[in-house]
């Protein structure tokens, strides 16, 4: 079975508290079983982090080329101008999708512009904790194109 990460940045810890009319009103940890139940169904191990430190998040990244076929990351904020995340991302030659629980492209301008979508497989945004689901089922369909 392939093991898959699954990465939450800065914030997310507080989902089902935090701003509910944007991230939703499921908690960090029913969103979290939601995701390791759908990565199993899609024959995967789950391994979930969560952080909100910049530090910690490419330190798992950086680990994860070791034993992950792949990581569906929500990089929170990160998302608009960590180039150190987007180095790390580039650096573990394995696929990540990038995800976001809102449309980030209908809310503040800043966050419409992604500096690790580049080096990314694909970005999923807007479909609330779905996005999430729709990021492992992208990961599939990479993992298993590559053999």
């Amino acid at each position: 079975m392939k093991k898959v990460l699954v990465m939450h940045g800065p914030n997310l810890n507080l989902l089902g508290e935090r701003e509910p009319g944007i991230y939703g009103t499921d908690t960090f940890e029913s969103v979290n079983e939601e995701i390791k139940a759908a990565a199993k169904q899609l024959g995967f191990e789950c391994e979930v982090f969560q952080s909100n430190s910049e530090g910690a998040l490419i330190d798992k990244l950086h680990e994860s080329r070791l034993d992950c076929a792949g990581v569906v990351l929500n990089a929170g904020a990160y998302t608009h101008y960590s180039y150190a995340i987007r180095d790390a991302i580039a650096a573990i030659k394995i696929p990540v999708v990038e995800v976001h629980i809102s449309n980030v492209h209908s809310r503040d301008e800043f966050r419409s512009k992604s500096v690790i979508s580049p080096v990314c497989a694909g970005v999923i945004a807007g479909f609330g904790k779905n996005s999430y689901i729709l990021g492992l089922r992208a990961l599939k369909d990479i993992t298993e194109a590559q053999g």
